[in-house]
């Protein structure tokens, strides 16, 4: 059921972004200052967050890759108490 909710989330704010209604319809108007694209901001940080969800990380997309291999590795060590 989590699944589908964040699947209907996904495309919800994908069809925002597209904007198929040429404007017509938004939640904030583009021609406000400062707030006017928080809107959208919101619709992509909405897309992104379901694409991590179901394994497509795109966060890193234009990440220098080397500076990334000289930056000191971090590994998380988690260790579970058998009782």
């Amino acid at each position: 059921m989590k699944k589908i909710g964040v699947a209907i989330a996904g495309l919800v704010s994908l069809l925002y972004l597209i904007n198929p209604t040429a404007g017509f319809l938004e939640f904030i108007p583009d021609n406000l200052p400062i707030i006017g694209n928080l809107d959208e901001g919101a619709a992509m940080a909405i897309l992104l967050s379901s694409l991590r969800y179901f394994g497509l990380d795109w966060s890193n997309l234009f990440h220098d890759d080397k500076k990334a291999t000289d930056a000191p590795s971090t590994t998380t060590i988690h260790i579970l108490d058998k009782k």
